[in-house]
């Protein structure tokens, strides 16, 4: 059984608005008197749309409209309608997720949504997306080393370090193209963030908003902002200005580092063979994009560590989000209501320590553990993750079904749902076991071969696969300090 799913990635981002539509392929591994295997067996990018400059009203407000109507028109140029997808991520992305009115523009895109789409904006997340959808991902997988990419923006730098193919450490910097926007023909400086004002003050370079601006301040004003990316990564000591531009967690695994990629708008003059001539052409995006990227070159990073050329720049987020971002369950799942898609649920993973001794402990450690989303209103629905055992015994499943249901009993009125994410292929054993304690009244969803961590989200798709497996996006967004 092969079964062919389409997803789209809607990426707006500080400089751009981009899609992209695939198509990934689905099939039966096992044979015809096995249990089920269901796994993805090929990623696609089907079309990828124009790259649109993010259209705002104002330096901090978005213009839904226009963003909705570039989006209704690139799904007709596809042939694409919304019903026809079952995966996908919108993402709002770099500065423009800070903007007042980003959520609006969200609900703005709701009708094209599908019937599965993830919005988020998490700079670690987007970080891994790109990193993924770069090739950086699949890269350390091939290689088995460590490759970090930065995928350097128009407002940010989103960094995620892979082994083995694996998400190993994250972090952000509020560094991009567009934080300086110029008169391509006059570099008249027409808009600065605060934090680039504040990085010019204290550098004394003559560079104000109203007024024209030299190479040679411009030149300098680049080259500081490329060596935050060697101060993160250990190549340069840490300056008291980089508290002010990262905005996530520091590096811990960089130190390790055996290759490294980049991409996002401005990785193209990153991979420059040659200098761009001075003047307009520089300029010629109405931003210090081009600057920034030939500057990077300069970077401790650049010249220690192997340089490697992904196999996207600037569509590697969206790229990634359309195409990277979505798993599938396991070989069997359970649940007693279609009540798909659900959306945004974090994770409550149990230890190994919570598992441990016949799983008599569990629902103690369930019910400790559920403390930390209690809410004025009850407990807040999360999805319990956990190891759970191979070829377990039916009294072992039994054992632990009696346990998650002690342990979240308080919670149950409230949610009149439980969701179960299970490592080991037990998810449908279990579902029954649950549903046969809880009785009607409580809707159950398990799900196995999906492995996630406290500090997780997940969505949930509709299932597919006649039934047997659902779309899965797991949702990283905090890696242990």
């Amino acid at each position: 059984m092969r079964e062919a799913i389409k997803s789209v990635g809607i990426d707006i981002g500080t400089s751009t608005t981009q899609l992209v539509f695939s198509r990934i392929e689905i099939e039966n591994l096992a044979g015809a008197a096995s249990v089920p295997r269901v796994q993805i067996v090929d990623k696609q990018v089907i079309y990828r749309s124009g790259i649109y400059f993010t259209p705002l009203i104002s330096s901090e407000v978005i213009d839904g409209e226009r963003i909705r109507d570039i989006v209704a028109a690139e799904y007709a140029k596809a042939g694409i309608k919304p019903e026809d997808l079952s995966a996908g991520a919108v993402i709002i992305t770099g500065e423009t997720a800070r903007k007042e009115n980003a959520r609006v523009v969200l609900d703005k895109l709701s009708d094209y949504a599908g019937n599965f789409v993830v919005a988020t904006a998490g700079a670690d997340l987007e970080g891994i997306i790109a990193g993924r959808g770069a090739g950086t991902a699949d890269l350390s997988k091939d290689e088995g080393r460590m490759i970090a990419n930065f995928d350097v923006g128009g407002g940010t730098t989103n960094a995620a370090v892979f082994l083995n193919g694996e998400v190993v450490d994250t972090s952000c910097l509020d560094i991009g193209g567009r934080l300086v926007k110029l008169n391509p023909d006059s570099r008249h400086v027409e808009y600065m963030t605060p934090k680039i004002k504040e990085l010019v003050s204290a550098m004394k370079l003559d560079i104000r908003e109203g007024r024209i601006a030299s190479l040679e301040a411009l030149s300098a004003l680049a080259v500081r902002m490329a060596a935050f990316i060697d101060e993160i990564s250990g190549f340069a000591p840490e300056s008291d200005m980089l508290d002010l531009f990262l905005t996530s967690r520091r590096f811990k695994t960089i130190h390790k580092l055996e290759g490294v990629t980049f991409s996002g708008g401005v990785a193209d003059a990153v991979y420059a063979k040659d200098d761009l001539e001075n003047g307009a052409r520089l300029f010629r995006y109405g931003d210090m994009g081009i600057m920034l990227g030939q500057a990077i070159r300069g970077t401790e990073i650049f010249k220690k560590i192997p340089v490697r050329e992904p196999i996207e720049t600037i569509r590697a987020t969206v790229v990634g989000a359309g195409i990277h971002i979505v798993n599938v369950s396991g070989s069997t799942i359970s649940y007693t209501k279609d009540v798909f898609p659900l959306k945004n649920l974090p994770v409550l993973k149990l230890s190994p320590e919570d598992e441990a001794n016949g799983f008599v402990n569990l629902g103690a450690a369930i019910a400790e553990k559920l403390k930390w989303f209690r809410e004025d209103g009850g407990y807040q629905q999360v999805a319990f993750g956990m190891m759970g055992v191979r070829s377990p015994s039916f009294d072992m499943v039994g054992e632990i079904a009696a346990q998650i249901a002690q342990g979240a009993s308080d919670a149950l009125p409230v949610w009149k749902r439980l969701i179960v994410i299970v490592e080991e292929d037990m998810a449908k054993a279990l579902g029954h076991a649950l549903s046969y304690r809880l009785g009607d009244s409580i809707e159950v969803v398990s799900i196995d071969s999906v492995r996630v961590e406290n500090g997780d989200y997940v969505d949930i798709g509709s299932p597919l696969g006649q039934g047997r497996v659902v779309p899965v996006v797991v949702k990283t967004l905090v890696f242990g300090g």
